[in-house]
């Protein structure tokens, strides 16, 4: 993202919480999280990063400022895609200490925290 200034912002739901949770505990440095976590890359038409087939919707930004102080990356969203097909639609979001609000539900996912290890390792 520094280096392009562009990045996707994928919008997953509830079905796919535990594989970003585990997405989210490890570096694309010394992952190929695409190919480890079974996603599907497609073209964005705006930007280099690729769109997650398996999310809702995916948003291509363009990075239109940082707030070095504070670690703030301001984006402006260029294009929209969703997947109007999807069966289920409900989004997740992350209270902050390992747990998540589903349409009002919190589900725990505090034991999934700590740094992801692929199997066999």
């Amino acid at each position: 993202m520094t280096r392009t200034k562009e990045c996707v912002l994928a919008i997953p739901t509830v079905d796919l919480a535990e594989k970003v949770i585990r997405i989210g505990t490890c570096s694309g440095t010394t992952v190929d999280k695409f190919k480890e976590f079974g996603l599907t890359p497609l073209p964005a038409t705006g930007v280099e990063a690729p769109l997650i087939g398996e999310c809702l919707a995916c948003l291509e930004c363009k990075v239109i400022d940082y707030v070095e102080p504070h670690g703030i990356v301001v984006l402006q969203a260029e294009r929209i895609w969703c997947d109007n097909d999807r069966k289920e639609r409900r989004t997740f979001h992350a209270n902050g200490d390992g747990t998540f609000v589903v349409d009002g539900e919190t589900i725990d996912y505090r034991s999934l925290m700590g740094k992801w290890v692929p199997e066999g390792v």
